[in-house]
């Protein structure tokens, strides 16, 4: 019998096919795991910065670029006018955020937030942006630090005429203004302290590159002089000019650099840079027919001393002969005519004459007339102090003075620029009549009748001085004039006050005067003698009608000695 084999069943309309329920599972799984991630990430990178994000505590995550910026100015932004507090090795000290330009920028803040990876499962801090200026951080922390801290020795060069002197550097304790930057950056917006110690430095300059610098140029820098050429025409600086001119700066790093300071250098040298340039002229006042008139300033045409620097720096190293081209520039002068025109300088509100003997040739009225054309044409602007010391310099020989009698130890001698102190008196005078405000101003030791009592001053260069304050809104020009026997400055403005008026009170405390015989010779000088005495004066002040100020003066004198040349019989 033949064996049949059976086909298999056919699996009859709805009946289940088996499956394989293990790859069900683990298909269904990673779609989850898939579906889930995309979740996540959907939510962590919601918005244009990642979630978990913050900036000094502000939550930044999901937030769009604009919305971020926003919340994070509005979070922070009215710390950003708070000061550092600084720990300065070891002093507290407070920092004016606009002090050092310190600022917040929010931009880059942000910019910086967006970068990066999310946190889904937790927090992501991003440092903020600060931003400052490092040199003006290190100006002021400079300026709160005790010096006597900083050790660091900084090297330099100096001239003993033409021969360089050299200051060797050595390390030491100094500031480091980037360490210090970056810790007022982190202090800063949170409230904390930056610490910023001193610290260990060595000098930028060590003493080999001191000895280089003097071997290799301030040496050969003086041994020639230097011919400038200007569009066709020369001059020529002096070996005494280029080391008037030649400078070596250090920093406070001690980093010691060479220079040309053009203006020691145009001052050493003031001559030759003349004979090919043109001086600006500032405009100034004037009077003409008795009224005060501007005159308009012009232009100048000078030598360009920056690109001159450069120039000699790259020369001065070299042997003679040497020659340096220059150009020159057109310089606008200083002054213009609409800042005189402005300050209101229209009629006379002040005038004050005293008188002298010895007519014009002596020496005394001679010192008389040459401080007064010194001090003739000063402008002093509204706020403005005008020193007379300042103003003349010293009164020596250089400057035209001569010898005449002066007090020295209450004594009368001859001294240069003897008579001075009438020109003193007069301007005093003047400025006391026009309102304005007394400074500093010492009367004489002795009364002289040809000066106004109590009202009156002196001077001696560099330690008595005449100063007066303009407190008035408008300009003051200072006007002097003189004959052979008198002096007069006035001085012209707009009128502010209705009238400027001296009450003095009767002398009192008179004492006679002595006679002292003194040796004779050529400091020797007779007089006849005055009484002192003690007086008060008051200078009364109206304005629209009414007194608004009594300002009062009180002087002693002391008697003058009659002065006899020779021993007593």
């Amino acid at each position: 019998m033949t064996a049949v084999s059976e086909a298999p069943a056919a699996v009859e309309a709805g009946e289940p096919r088996s499956v394989n329920r293990r790859r069900i599972v683990v298909v269904g799984t990673v779609a989850a795991l898939l579906i889930a991630a995309a979740g996540v990430a959907a939510w962590a990178y919601g918005g244009d910065v990642p979630r978990g994000t913050r900036v000094l505590g502000v939550d930044l995550g999901g937030l769009s670029r604009t919305e971020a910026e926003r919340k994070l100015t509005e979070a922070l932004g009215p710390r950003t006018g708070d000061p550092v507090t600084v720990d300065l090795d070891g002093e507290a000290v407070r920092i004016e955020a606009a002090d050092i330009a310190l600022k917040l920028n929010v931009d880059l803040t942000v910019g910086r937030a967006i970068k990066g990876s999310p946190s889904p499962f937790g927090e992501r801090s991003v440092a903020p942006v600060i931003e400052l200026d490092k040199e003006k951080l290190a100006t002021v922390l400079r300026k709160q630090l005790d010096p006597k801290k900083v050790t660091l020795k900084k090297p330099g060069i100096a001239w003993a005429g033409l021969t360089p002197k050299p200051t060797y550097p050595a390390a030491g304790r100094a500031l480091d203004p980037a360490a210090a930057a970056g810790e007022i950056r982190k202090a800063w917006l949170t409230g904390g302290t930056a610490r910023v110690p001193l610290v260990d430095r060595p000098p930028a300059t060590n003493r080999e590159q001191v000895d280089a610098l003097v071997r290799d140029l301030a040496v050969p820098a003086v041994a020639a002089p230097v011919t400038v050429r200007v569009a066709g025409e020369s001059f020529t600086l002096s070996p005494a000019a280029i080391a008037q001119g030649l400078v070596f700066r250090s920093d406070d790093d001690g980093r010691l650099t060479p220079a040309i300071d053009g203006k020691r250098l145009h001052a050493a040298a003031a001559k030759e840079f003349a004979k090919v340039e043109k001086a600006p002229a500032d405009a100034r006042i004037t009077l003409v027919k008795g009224k005060p008139s501007v005159v308009a300033g012009a232009a100048g045409d000078m030598v360009d001393l920056g690109a001159l620097g450069t120039a000699l720096l790259a020369v001065l190293p070299t042997p003679a002969p040497r020659v340096v081209d220059a150009t020159r520039t057109e310089q606008q002068p200083a002054v213009a005519e609409a800042e005189i025109a402005a300050l209101g300088i229209k009629e006379k509100v002040s005038t004050f004459t005293t008188y002298f003997t010895g007519g014009a040739s002596s020496p005394r009225s001679q010192n008389i007339m040459t401080i007064a054309r010194a001090v003739d044409g000063a402008v002093v602007r509204p706020g403005e102090t005008f020193s007379l010391n300042g103003h003349t310099g010293e009164r020596d020989y250089a400057s035209g003075y001569q010898d005449a009698p002066v007090i020295v130890g209450g004594k009368l001698e001859p001294g240069v620029g003897g008579g001075a102190s009438q020109f003193t008196t007069t301007l005093f005078n003047a400025a006391y009549y026009a309102g304005l405000q007394d400074v500093e101003h010492k009367p004489h030791s002795f009364y002289f009748s040809r000066y106004p009592a109590v009202i009156e001053s002196t001077i001696f260069y560099p330690t008595l001085d005449l100063k007066f304050k303009n407190t008035t809104p408008w300009g003051i020009f200072i006007d002097t004039s003189y004959t052979s026997r008198s002096v007069t400055v006035s001085m012209w403005s707009t009128k502010v006050y209705d009238s400027v008026k001296t009450v003095r009170s009767p002398r009192r405390n008179i004492t006679s005067p002595p006679t002292v015989h003194r040796e004779p010779g050529p400091k020797c000088i007779t007089s006849s003698g005055l009484p002192g005495f003690t007086q008060d004066a008051w200078r009364v002040i109206r304005k629209d009608g009414k007194e608004v100020k009594r300002e009062k003066f009180t002087w002693r004198y002391d008697p003058e000695p009659r002065f006899v040349c020779g021993e007593e019989p």
